[in-house]
């Protein structure tokens, strides 16, 4: 399967496609020096694949490399990320 990450950031969105088919996708709004993830979509047909995941590490991967955005995880699949990636809990906004 091939797999293709790219961030939009017009649409405020990152997006996982794989075989070119978007899989996966977490959208975010920034504020100030804050970066919200507020919401992340799998394609049902492909839950459980762990792709949530893969584009939630991505999305903060790039945050973390590009920007000095701290992150407010409002999604609560992003806040269960960084509860199971605690190493990666300085980015989060205080």
């Amino acid at each position: 399967m091939a797999r293709e990450f790219s961030h939009d950031a017009d649409q405020h969105r990152y997006t996982l496609r794989v075989d070119g088919a978007m899989a996966s996708a977490v959208d975010y709004v920034v504020n100030d020096n804050t970066i919200s993830f507020t919401h992340t979509f799998t394609d049902p047909k492909k839950r459980g694949q762990g792709l949530a995941g893969e584009i939630v590490s991505y999305a903060v991967d790039d945050v973390e490399a590009t920007t000095p955005y701290r992150v407010v995880p409002m999604c609560w699949y992003v806040g269960q990320w960084f509860d199971r990636h605690p190493e990666r809990a300085g980015l989060l906004s205080r």
